[in-house]
């Protein structure tokens, strides 16, 4: 695997961003407002909260790509987030996770497997991936994992 810290994204309102500038680990989530997973933006933002002074970055990354469960624009996804959930982390702009249009960051996260040794597409949205802080992903939890269960919150301990 490449170093996913040096693929090119951008941020929620499309200005540049680069992830090799957070220098801890990162956890990498494809996330929706619309979707009954949404709530998992309490547990992210607790994770962002509790580690990011010892350098971890939880990274959002909006998708529509299931059931067309993030439809906003970038303000709308912005204010839902600030709003609803207090969102402070950092938000990509709207991306897809699957198939052609699959975006280079996601082309590389998807080759890690997660526990059970699946690799492969997103299954849904909140699938996360932890980054080290080299830039090699480290770890993958399917979308039903809580962003505070044990096993993510020992993965993070791990890598910082």
């Amino acid at each position: 695997m490449s170093n996913v810290k040096d693929i090119p994204v951008a941020a929620l309102d499309g200005s540049a961003l680069s992830l090799s500038d957070f220098t801890g680990p990162l956890l990498v989530v494809n996330v929706a407002s619309k979707c009954g997973l949404t709530p998992q933006y309490t547990g992210l933002e607790e994770l962002a909260k509790t580690y990011g002074e010892r350098g971890l970055t939880v990274v959002g990354v909006p998708c529509n790509q299931f059931m067309g469960q993030e439809p906003g624009s970038a303000e709308e996804i912005a204010t839902f987030c600030s709003t609803n959930y207090g969102v402070t982390f950092p938000l990509l702009e709207k991306t897809d996770v699957n198939g052609d249009g699959r975006h280079p960051l996601y082309a590389e996260l998807t080759k890690l497997a997660d526990a059970e040794g699946e690799a492969g597409d997103i299954q849904w949205n909140f699938e996360k991936f932890l980054v080290g802080a080299d830039g090699e992903p480290v770890a993958r939890f399917r979308p039903r994992t809580e962003p505070t269960a044990p096993e993510v919150v020992a993965a993070i301990e791990a890598a910082l």
